[in-house]
């Protein structure tokens, strides 16, 4: 159990940066943000995939492919779009603890499927979460000042955040029931053909950025600039993408759902830690309640989720970020 533990300490790790990742390119827009690390991602997937190609190739059917495309368009390009668009709004803080009530969002998304949990037994965690947002939206607006397109800047931030949100519980629930019909792919099969899937589709994004008049998405930058783009790009891809999925699933194989599945909250913590540390600065009052409430509430929910309702090991191996 102890090395499930540290394994689940070091996948959450390694995801954590995902959110530190636009604070460190702040000159590139999100939408480059995006792509430049699924083309990573996907190149990273197809080498990973070639020796067993031909078999992945002779199982894919048409119906796989669209699911495929819809799952990475959500899932990966349109999920990190709006992840660094509010993390280069509002923070990295509010958007790391919004984000980070998913296990929550994916239980109330699933409340109709078979052998979905009661949700009175959700509602306490739902009342912290809930005030655990209000303490996200008090530190965000404290220092608005009056000033209107400050005030307007935040609250696009923080639909970013809803809406990053909204797109990976979509992803979670819709992939889960896909993969639990259609049985014919094990769970690496199906991750190493959505990074593939995924970069194909950030390739293309990128050709459609280049055709656009020069500045209409992306403002000139160094030359050395770039090479840090790329550089965190591939480490998203290796790291966030592939090393942190890897070591979930290693976690998982080892631990009991209930602390499993708390063990995601390691993420949200170590983004936090990440963002104090870049901005050299304590926590504020705010963002501790905050941090307290939020992390509190999902770690409530997971609990009462896996009393209610004991999951297979194959539910647990689902690929995160």
């Amino acid at each position: 159990m102890q090395r499930g533990v540290a394994y689940g300490v070091m996948a959450g790790a390694i995801w954590g940066f995902i959110f530190l990742a636009p604070r460190l390119l702040p000159d590139f827009s999100p939408l480059l943000l995006s792509s430049g690390r699924y083309v990573m991602y996907g190149l990273v997937s197809l080498a990973f995939a070639l020796p067993f190609a031909r078999r992945l190739a002779a199982k894919l059917t048409r119906a796989d492919l669209i699911a495929l495309v819809k799952l990475a368009l959500v899932g990966n390009l349109l999920y990190y779009m709006l992840l660094a668009t509010a993390v280069q709004m509002v923070g990295v803080a509010p958007s790391s603890l919004i984000v980070g009530i998913l296990p929550v969002t994916v239980t109330l998304a699933g409340r109709r499927d078979h052998g979905a949990i009661d949700l009175k037994r959700l509602f306490w965690p739902l009342v912290m979460v809930i005030a655990g947002i209000a303490c996200i939206n008090i530190d965000v607006f404290s220092d608005a000042g009056g000033n209107a397109t400050s005030v307007m800047t935040k609250l696009g931030g923080l639909a970013c955040a809803v809406g990053a949100l909204l797109s990976w519980t979509w992803y979670a629930v819709v992939n889960a029931r896909y993969l639990q019909a259609n049985t014919h792919f094990d769970g690496n099969e199906w991750s190493i053909l959505w990074g593939i899937v995924t970069g194909v589709l950030g390739g293309a994004l990128w050709l459609v950025v280049l055709t656009l008049p020069a500045g209409t998405v992306q403002a000139s930058v160094p030359a050395a600039r770039w090479q840090m783009f790329w550089i965190v790009s591939f480490a998203l891809a290796l790291g966030g993408s592939w090393l942190g999925n890897t070591l979930w699933n290693a976690a998982s194989k080892r631990l009991p759902l209930t602390l499993s599945g708390q063990m995601i909250a390691f993420e949200t913590l170590f983004a936090l830690l990440y963002a104090f540390v870049y901005d050299e600065r304590l926590p504020r009052v705010p963002e501790v309640l905050a941090i307290v409430l939020l992390l509190g509430g999902v770690s409530w929910s997971v609990r009462q989720h896996a009393v209610a309702r004991p999951s297979t090991r194959a539910e647990l191996e689902t690929p995160a970020h």
